[in-house]
């Protein structure tokens, strides 16, 4: 038994993850750090588990880091957006020599935390690094599909498309317009490039894509790091893509319309008389249209769908699985939080190896993350994760498998 302190625990990913923590009956105490600590104590209140509690925590201070998480056997770090924090807190945490995991989907700050790779091999710990939805549950399907199902892998298309939570906080909105702005990193005919999402290099991976249970909707170039990630571990892969979009597609348009119209720097301009990042405004702004928006698409409420299709072959033959994984009443913080948790349990028990800075394929065995979620997982009378796989032979005939049951 053991101690883990999951830092930003009452958030929309964090508290989530902290709750199925609680449960699981692997850590003697969960600890919510968070600088909302009247919120915090509210989470701690509304579990009414012994076993958790509350420590309030400033993810800017070195030192406010190393206090929060002084006496861990592991750290889960939910605070974004991880361009901004997630390399600080990695610092730390390493410094301190405490395994660590994240739900990283930033592509700079995956780079960066890669880059840590080496001090945390020195310090004897394991950090596994983007244990969520996409990436994280995207990474370890491919695994999967490479490690029992095909003979090779050699294109992986990741889509993914969720909206209508309740709370969206401003470092969801900065996130997004983070990576909006970036070149986007995808794998294409067995190279690294990059795309702009506004250019014709981004438009042309535009399509439309039906996701089970939420509808079809055309997805756009994400800043996923599955895209540097898989190619380093899966040899002789020619492809990889991410793409999604936020719910509804009115809500994604308002926020690209914000960023074409590049009211969203960061750097303080004077407004009578007061020094106002267009950035904070443009975040204000959004947020304040938000649930008109959802309202006026009827989305009433959480729905997502990760949804990865791997091409290969098998015995010298062409063959596809597609996985999908779709919810409704349930969104990001289920769909993020709970892979996290299922990380950090493995984390605790030995699971996750070698040392060092890793994304899940590179240190996850995908068949021990879905036994332990039929075990620590449940949806309704269901166990485990809701996935579904098609199967589709040379001859493009599909068929529904339950190779996960």
């Amino acid at each position: 038994m053991s101690r883990v302190t999951v830092l930003g625990g009452c958030g929309v990913v964090g508290s989530i993850a902290v709750e199925t923590l609680a449960s699981s009956g692997v850590f003697s105490e969960v600890v919510i750090a968070d600088i909302n600590i009247a919120q915090a104590n509210r989470l701690v209140e509304r579990l009414g588990q012994g076993n958790v509690s509350a420590s309030e925590f400033d993810a800017a201070s070195p030192h406010g880091i190393r206090n929060a998480i002084a006496g861990s056997s592991v750290v889960l770090n939910c605070v974004g957006p991880y361009y901004k924090y997630g390399p600080s807190i990695l610092k730390e945490v390493i410094e301190s020599k405490i395994n660590y995991v994240d739900v990283c989907d930033d592509l700079d700050a995956t780079e960066k935390l890669l880059d840590m790779d080496g001090n945390a091999r020195k310090a004897g710990i394991s950090a596994l690094i983007g244990m969520g939805s996409s990436p994280g549950i995207a990474n370890l399907l491919v695994k999967f599909c490479a490690d029992s199902l095909l003979d090779q892998v050699e294109v992986v298309d990741i889509y993914h498309a969720h909206g209508g939570e309740k709370v969206e906080g401003p470092a969801v909105v900065k996130h997004r317009i983070h990576s909006m702005k970036m070149d986007i990193p995808m794998f294409l005919d067995s190279k690294f490039t990059t795309v702009k999402l506004f250019e014709d290099s981004g438009k042309s991976l535009e399509e439309e894509v039906e996701f089970q249970d939420v509808g079809t909707y055309s997805v756009y170039a994400y800043p996923h790091p599955e895209t540097i990630t898989l190619p380093k571990f899966l040899k002789g892969i020619k492809r990889v893509t991410n793409l999604g979009l936020v719910l509804p597609p009115a809500y994604a348009e308002l926020i690209k319309g914000m960023v074409r119209l590049g009211v969203t720097d960061e750097e303080p301009m004077e407004v009578q008389g007061h020094q106002i990042a267009p950035l904070e405004f443009a975040v204000a702004f959004i947020l304040s249209q938000r649930h008109r928006l959802m309202q006026e698409a009827g989305l009433i409420e959480p729905m997502g769908c990760l949804k990865i299709v791997v091409k290969g072959n098998k015995n010298g033959e062409q063959s596809s699985y597609i996985f999908s994984m779709s919810s409704r009443g349930q969104g990001m913080g289920e769909g993020t939080g709970v892979p996290a948790a299922l990380g950090t349990m493995l984390m605790a028990t030995g699971k996750v190896k070698p040392e060092g800075v890793n994304p899940p394929e590179g240190c996850v065995d995908p068949l021990d993350l879905l036994e332990l979620a039929r075990t620590k997982v449940s949806l309704g009378d269901k166990k485990g994760l809701p996935i579904v796989i098609e199967h589709i032979d040379k001859d493009g005939k599909s068929k529904r498998l339950d190779l996960l049951g």
